[in-house]
């Protein structure tokens, strides 16, 4: 019983310490630029844009007046990080890991509950 316990806390603490490293800060540019990169990415998909604008409710000619909006690329990461198959292609096109895609999301207006947008 007492060897199970240290290795459970050994176990325990190897996941701490590899979720330390997983956690990405990441500043504001950055985050909006991966969100644009997303955006690009779903839009040059004939499958996901569809999919897309009927989640979001907005049409093709919208977008560009949507993206100004407050809290329009953390959706647009948020639908990314809601389908893992998608999440992991954007990842490969874009060259980043997912953690990167679900920083980027808490680190726009809105992709958090730390945001207070007032108009």
């Amino acid at each position: 019983m007492q060897a199970d316990l240290v290795v459970f806390r050994t176990y325990a603490y190897q996941i701490l310490s590899n979720h330390r490293n997983l956690v990405v800060d990441m500043d504001r540019e950055q985050a909006e630029n991966i969100a644009i990169s997303a955006l690009a990415y779903i839009a040059g998909s004939e499958e996901l844009l569809p999919r897309f604008l009927g989640i979001s409710g907005i049409s093709a000619p919208e977008i560009r007046q949507a993206a100004r909006s407050p809290g329009f690329l953390a959706g647009v990461l948020q639908f990314i990080l809601a389908h893992e198959p998608t999440l992991l292609d954007f990842c490969s096109a874009a060259d980043l890991r997912p953690n990167m895609v679900s920083a980027a999301a808490r680190s726009l207006p809105f992709g958090d509950e730390q945001w207070d947008y007032q108009p």
